[in-house]
């Protein structure tokens, strides 16, 4: 189902607003994932022996090597969906021309709703 025109406008006018009040956070959510597939393949060749680690420490009965391969398999997981390259990230859309900030214009509507 489509956004009306004025549901639309909302939204923009709320966007525009997120990126003028917190650009660093409105940066980090709108990057995509991990971009490196050196990083990805790393991290699953760590995870993969991970796997392998916990089949051995199951077939020789011995629990603190258990732990261990969780944790490298883990460490692989982590790795593997990190994004440790901010370089990569991307920059957010720029928003329209300067103005006062957006919560000036919701506190305007909220005014006029109560009748100040």
């Amino acid at each position: 189902m489509a956004l009306s025109e004025r549901e639309q406008r909302l939204l923009d006018e709320l966007e525009r607003g997120f990126y003028e009040s917190d650009p660093n956070l409105a940066n980090k959510i709108s990057s995509r994932g991990a971009s490196n597939p050196a990083r990805l393949i790393l991290g699953l060749i760590i995870g993969l022996a991970g796997v392998s680690l916990i089949v051995f420490a199951v077939a020789i009965q011995v629990a603190f090597f258990g732990v261990f391969a969780f944790i490298v398999m883990l460490t692989g997981l982590i790795v593997a969906s990190s994004n440790l390259n901010p370089q990569n990230q991307a920059k957010p859309r720029s928003a329209s021309p300067k103005r006062e900030p957006s919560r000036n214009v919701f506190e305007e509507r909220w005014n006029r709703r109560r009748g100040e």
